[in-house]
């Protein structure tokens, strides 16, 4: 009997690679249907995905699916969902450090453990046993993009060694005696908005714009005397002969 999987995701990227990796592993018994977080309005241009709300579609998914796999989806699983489905959790993060909201981000803030988790999912936020991970570099030319297209790369690296486990629930799993830390959106979007009058020492600003600093996103900014926002980011460029791999 074929396995029904239902992938979510709110990363266009990551999904373009995820099914690459389930094209060239040729998985035998698997039927994979994709879909969108129903809010995400950047995800309804792609025609082949259907929007899901895992609250309101509950009962659908119980009902279809044998196994549910986040895929960066911004949704908080409800209880109901991960009692009767296996729920599996591609993390951009090293837990239990940094569960929650953009984990690489705080990684550069805070120096927790940069890395990537895939875990069964619970009730609570990005918790769970934990099925492989494995931390990533961050260098300290690193901005938020390029650590975050470092995890990206981890990510499909750990998926192209264990999905056809993951699928089969052919696994070990490990528990953390560690509840970690969890941040969320209104800790990042706190981040975002600088003081010019706030006090500290040059190397946590650094961290602080080079966290923000997302390619072309205007994620930092401070406001001038009229109210207007003005966006900063931070260019970090190292010696070529010091560049670490």
């Amino acid at each position: 009997m074929s396995k029904r999987i239902l992938v979510i995701t709110d990363n266009q990227d990551l999904l373009v690679r995820f099914k690459n990796v389930v094209a060239c592993l040729k998985i035998d018994g698997a039927l994979f249907d994709y879909s969108y977080s129903a809010k995400n309005k950047e995800m309804q241009k792609t025609d082949d995905l259907l929007p899901v709300d895992v609250k309101k579609d509950l009962g659908t998914i119980v009902s279809n699916y044998d196994l549910a796999i986040s895929l960066h989806c911004k949704q908080i699983f409800p209880a109901e969902l991960v009692s009767k489905v296996r729920c599996v959790n591609i993390h951009p993060g090293y837990n239990p450090y940094n569960r929650g909201w953009f984990p690489h981000v705080f990684s550069i803030i805070n120096k927790k453990p940069l890395g990537v988790t895939i875990h069964e999912m619970d009730e609570q936020l990005d918790h769970g046993p934990i099925i492989v991970q494995e931390q990533v570099p961050l260098y300290t030319w690193d901005t938020s993009k390029t650590a975050y297209e470092r995890i990206l790369e981890k990510e499909i690296e750990l998926l192209e060694k264990y999905l056809v486990r993951i699928i089969e629930a052919d696994y070990r799993i490990e528990r953390t005696s560690m509840e970690g830390n969890v941040n969320t959106k209104k800790d990042y979007e706190s981040l975002c908005k600088l003081n010019p009058e706030e006090v500290g020492t040059f190397g946590s600003f650094i961290d602080r714009l080079r966290a923000l600093t997302h390619g072309g996103y205007r994620n930092c900014y401070f406001e001038d005397r009229q109210g207007r926002r003005i966006y900063v980011s931070i260019h970090l460029e190292p010696e070529s002969g010091d560049i670490e791999t």
